[in-house]
């Protein structure tokens, strides 16, 4: 017994399994019908492999017929001038639509209706202002109507969606590829949607095959069904496809995995396929081959059977040896959750697997202690600092009550323009200063704007007016404290200051689905594409910004802590031309009902 304390637990428990379990079979029964059963698996994973070639070869056509066609349809210059057109809300003459339906769009519809594997290919506007063209011009509202509309700026495969253009559509699953078109002078100008039947793509995944199921794995883990549905086979099949997404970054593109899987008695083959970033996989049932093999098998167990009974009492004995230490640490863990935090197992000084397992649970209860007392100290702390702050609002009275003083003084005098000055800047001491939490509602931080405007254009010969057009539910909205006021800010500073001449802020709010978004332009000096796009780059950290003024640190500081309020959904992006504007998209959730109450009941 001393011997067998000084193995670790895993070289103990394996070696009685193998001595007394796996020994006896493999020597009377492994012979038998070892050869017979890995005969039928290798000619079941040779049929498999086989069918999987055939079915590469298949897919990578249609993968190209989609490629080319998508690329055919981003050089139609015709077709491309339509979309800038559209996407700069110009106009073509009623014989100009009737020119390019008769001649391009005619075009590409033969060319779609002359390849039988593609369902479709369209155009799609980055706007409404466009003739639609059926079955290939569409505009941006159709477009919304698919599922797949949120990830158009990215582009990319969409897989296992159903058309969505028209009410009533045919209810077929479909893969396509989502193609954003973009012009370098104009920007984005549209979106290319090539698609298929997933049934063109992958057939295995929808033809009823006896025994055979198969599925899409995605890079990301969706896992994707025919009508032959068979979902047993997601963990497997999840396992396989990481294994050849693996393989694939280190330049095996084209290899197929086909391996026999004696848990399931299947055969399944995975195939990976870099341009749809994913990974077919089909399991083959082969139960009916191995029975045979098995009957031979069944034999030999029900002798085992007898020899594994009577190893069943040496095998407890030896479990509950070694498990001793286990039950010792397990009867400390309930009298710690009992309460009792001083308890400790007794170390003996074991080197295995139980005794460092003790030797840890005791080190985890003195850490726990430790912290602890750190927590107490911490929660100290934060009470020093919330009277610290409560003193800080206390002596902002007095400010208050000094500039309610001047006021008063002011309006005896009759200096009215004093007095209101002085009025705007109390309101804007008091929001800033206010002992709240880090989000106000947004009609909140609007009327902190209006003050500082009214203090503002103190300062020019100038008037700066403000042009608010933002719905009462957008009012209603929570937003970091501080997060309009310096865009607003820089508006003046960078963008109207040196033209020093009557204009507009215009402050605009729209609601877009479960977010909203607050638009501030400013009809200033603008920024020509290299300013816009460095400015860009340092809102979103790829440019490191320092202290100064024009740098868009205000701005990144903005954009990082929307994004750590509600997350890398959300934050600001900027539009400009140069010369002409300067636009700022403010995007946050939007809380309706119940949730807006609630949010606003935490401030």
């Amino acid at each position: 017994m001393a011997l067998i304390n000084g193995l670790k637990l895993n070289t103990r428990l394996t070696g009685v399994v193998l001595i007394f379990v796996m020994l006896p079979i493999a020597v009377l029964g492994g012979i038998v019908f070892y050869n017979m059963e890995q005969s039928s698996i290798k000619e079941n994973v040779n049929f498999m492999q086989a069918t999987m070639e055939r079915r590469r070869d298949s897919i990578a056509n249609n993968i190209d017929s989609i490629n080319m066609t998508t690329q055919f349809f981003l050089t139609n210059d015709t077709m491309n001038n339509v979309l800038i057109c559209a996407a700069q809300n110009g106009h073509y003459s009623t014989r100009q639509w009737i020119d390019i339906y008769r001649n391009d769009v005619a075009a590409l519809e033969r060319l779609i209706n002359n390849n039988p594997v593609l369902r479709g290919v369209r155009y799609y506007a980055v706007n409404d202002n466009v003739q639609e063209m059926m079955p290939v011009l569409f505009t941006r509202e159709r477009m919304n109507r698919q599922s797949w509309a949120l990830l158009s700026s990215d582009g990319g495969w969409i897989f296992d969606y159903t058309d969505k253009l028209f009410p009533g559509s045919e209810d077929v699953p479909l893969i396509g590829l989502i193609t954003p078109m973009a012009d370098r002078v104009h920007g984005k100008i549209g979106v290319i949607e090539a698609n298929m039947a997933m049934k063109t793509m992958f057939p295995s995944m929808y033809e009823n095959i006896e025994g055979e199921s198969s599925c899409f794995v995605t890079d990301e883990g969706r896992i994707i069904y025919g009508s032959n549905q068979d979902k047993s086979l997601a963990e497997v099949a999840t396992q396989l496809a990481e294994s050849m997404k693996k393989q694939s970054e280190s330049g095996d593109l084209s290899r197929i995995a086909t391996s026999y899987k004696k848990e399931k008695k299947s055969v399944i083959s995975g195939m990976y396929i870099p341009e749809l970033h994913g990974t077919l996989v089909s399991a083959t049932d082969i139960t009916d081959s191995l029975n045979e093999v098995y009957k031979l098998r069944t034999n030999y167990i029900i002798g085992m059977l007898i020899i594994l009974a009577g190893m069943a009492f040496v095998i407890d004995v030896v479990v509950g040896h070694v498990l001793k230490k286990f039950y010792e640490v397990l009867s400390t863990i309930r009298k710690v959750r009992g309460g009792d935090m001083f308890v400790r197992t007794k170390e003996d000084g074991r080197s295995d697997e139980m005794g460092e397992l003790a030797h840890q649970v005791n080190r985890m209860l003195d850490n726990i202690q430790d912290l602890m007392k750190e927590n107490i100290s911490r929660e100290v702390l934060v009470k020093d600092s919330q009277i610290k702050a409560l003193q800080n609002q206390i002596n902002a009275h007095f400010i208050y009550n000094v500039l309610e003083s001047i006021k008063m003084m002011a309006e005896i005098k009759e200096d009215y323009d004093i007095s209101d000055a002085i009025t705007s800047l109390g309101k804007l001491l008091r929001y800033s200063m206010k002992w709240t939490s880090e989000t106000v509602m947004v009609s909140e931080e609007i009327e902190y704007i209006k003050n500082y405007m009214a203090l503002i254009n103190l300062r020019f010969d100038y008037e700066i007016y403000l042009s608010l057009n933002i719905p009462d539910e957008i009012m209603q909205q929570r937003i970091p404290k501080m997060s309009l006021q310096p865009i607003i800010e820089n508006a003046i500073i960078h963008g109207i200051e040196e033209l020093a001449d009557d204009t507009t802020i215009y402050v605009k709010g729209i609601a877009e689905g479960d977010s909203c978004s607050i638009e501030i332009t400013d009809n200033g000096r603008g920024m020509d594409e290299e300013q816009l796009q460095t400015l860009r780059k340092k809102i979103s950290g790829e440019i490191k910004t320092e202290g100064g003024s024009g740098n868009g640190i205000g701005l990144k500081n903005v954009q990082d802590r929307i994004r750590m309020a509600y997350g890398d959904g959300y934050g600001i992006e900027v539009a400009a031309m140069e010369g002409c504007y300067t636009k700022v998209y403010v995007r946050i959730p939007m809380k309706r009902g119940q949730d807006a109450d609630s949010t606003g009941s935490r401030g």
